[in-house]
């Protein structure tokens, strides 16, 4: 069942349709010439009074930026309302600062911090790695995976993703092709060409907030189900600030044509998994790659596994729970992620499969498939077992065994030989549960110290399973 998505996330456009500078603007300071790497973005900014000069005419490329220049320059760029302001409670910020207004409106917006003894240094250069935090939550540009790390002195946790994107991106380059040189202030004319470029990025990008959805949050996303090479999908996560929480959202990236698919999960609400799935649908227009949703209720043939090699297996039948046919052959093969035989299921519902040996001996599993919050079912598979055994072995004094469990009697009978410490459980009826066996002294290694059995009793329909297990904990090594 699909349906297109026109209307929670109707409102979805491109991200960085932003303007662009056009024609070439006119010379505006004397010394920043036509032939400056950054005198476009300078001019440019300066026709639009994002920057100013010098009474002498001059600009200073060369001089630092201050982080409250930077946070004027920016809060200009992002158009933010600098009139409804909260005092953002930096210790050397006061309302008389020239820059204050423009400092609690990006503080405000959840775009810059302060340090961890609650100043914010207006007057102090802004660095390469600052200015890289700042303009990729300004500008929310895409948080690219697997992006590589050319630079040796890019390790500080708090920016160096932050870092990667705009070189990603070709904001900017590094002073060298393996440093960066995060703690370097960054002149005016640097932080002109960068802002300018950031403001520049066309990446064809779609982002989902939960109010989108109708949700609250967004606890986790799945996107490597389908075609994980279609777009990326990337869970930024919100944090709890002084001006509340910022809020999750998650940014999907084409990267070529084909559909992929993603599911979004808000988590439980009043007992219940809030989830939605859709197909991610990328298309070249015009040289553009278009990213749309659309919305689905679709599962993937899910495998379900049994713990046998599939070449002892001469064939496997399915019948639901209540004994209706429904083959008498399945195809099956190895599981292709990890050791046994799997079959696909494509419906909720519970069977048995009824799996026959090349020697001709037959076994039966359950399986129950369930709905998930994924393109792919919940599946869970048992092996039919009514005995179990567990020989803990004539060389080992475990002295004398009790069973813990009350009323254990319900769920299965035990036995033991006491000539050879073998244990035997066999299922007493329909129960499940857990019995706990104490023995008075236990296998002892360097790095374990048994303390009994555990006798475990499953069931799937009426496919029981009933397991033994050596039960205790580890030691210090």
């Amino acid at each position: 069942m699909k349906k297109k998505l026109c209307t929670v996330l109707g409102a979805l456009v491109l991200a960085c349709s932003l303007p662009l500078s056009g024609a070439a603007s006119e010379q505006r300071f004397s010394d920043v010439p036509p032939t400056k790497h950054f005198a476009e973005a300078v001019n440019n900014f300066a026709e639009r009074n994002i920057i100013g000069g010098y009474p002498d005419g001059t600009f200073k490329p060369s001089n630092s930026i201050t982080r409250g220049q930077a946070a004027a320059m920016i809060t200009k760029l992002m158009k933010l309302d600098t009139k409804n302001v909260r005092n953002p409670g930096f210790t050397d910020v006061t309302t008389a600062n020239g820059y204050y207004k423009a400092i609690a409106a990006l503080a405000q917006a959840n775009i810059i911090g302060g340090y961890g003894d609650g100043r914010y240094g207006p007057n102090q250069p802004i660095t390469r790695e600052q200015m890289a935090s700042i303009l990729v939550k300004a500008f929310d540009l895409p948080h690219y995976q697997g992006m590589k790390n050319p630079f040796k002195d890019v390790k500080n946790p708090s920016h160096a993703n932050n870092i990667l994107i705009i070189y990603t991106l070709g904001i900017t380059t590094g002073t060298t092709p393996d440093t960066y040189s995060p703690k370097n202030p960054i002149t005016r004319g640097q932080a002109a060409k960068m802002m300018k470029a950031a403001e520049e990025v066309k990446t064809p990008m779609v982002t989902i907030k939960p109010s989108d959805l109708g949700w609250e949050r967004i606890d986790w996303i799945h996107a490597n189900q389908m075609n994980s090479d279609v777009f990326q999908a990337v869970l930024l996560k919100g944090k709890n600030t002084p001006n509340g929480y910022t809020g999750d959202r998650v940014q999907l990236i084409p990267m070529k044509e084909g559909t992929g698919a993603i599911s979004l999960t808000e988590g439980y609400r009043n007992g219940t998994e809030n989830y939605k799935k859709y197909y991610v649908k990328v298309k070249d227009v015009n040289g553009e790659l278009v990213l749309t949703l659309e919305e689905t209720t679709d599962y993937f043939p899910t495998e379900a596994r049994m713990s046998i090699d599939a070449q002892v297996i001469q064939n496997i039948s399915l019948t639901t729970m209540d004994g209706k046919k429904l083959s008498d052959s399945v195809e099956f093969a190895a599981c292709k992620n990890g050791y046994g035989t799997c079959i696909q299921m494509n419906e909720v519902g519970q069977y048995i499969a009824t799996i026959r040996f090349t020697d001709g001996e037959d076994v039966r599993y359950g399986i129950e498939v369930k709905p998930s919050s994924t393109f792919y079912y919940e599946v869970e598979t048992l092996k039919e077992q009514h005995m179990a055994t567990y020989a803990q072995g004539t060389t080992v004094d475990i002295g004398k065994h009790k069973i813990l469990t009350k009323d254990y009697e319900q769920i299965a009978t035990i036995t033991k030989d006491p000539q050879t410490n073998l244990f035997t459980a066999r299922l007493t009826g329909d129960n499940i549960g857990s019995v706990v066996i104490e023995f008075e002294r236990g296998e002892n290694s360097e790095n374990y110290q048994q303390t009994g059995l555990w006798i475990n009793v499953r069931k799937i329909g009426s496919i029981m399973n009933i397991e033994i297990y050596s039960n205790g904990y580890a030691t210090d090594i």
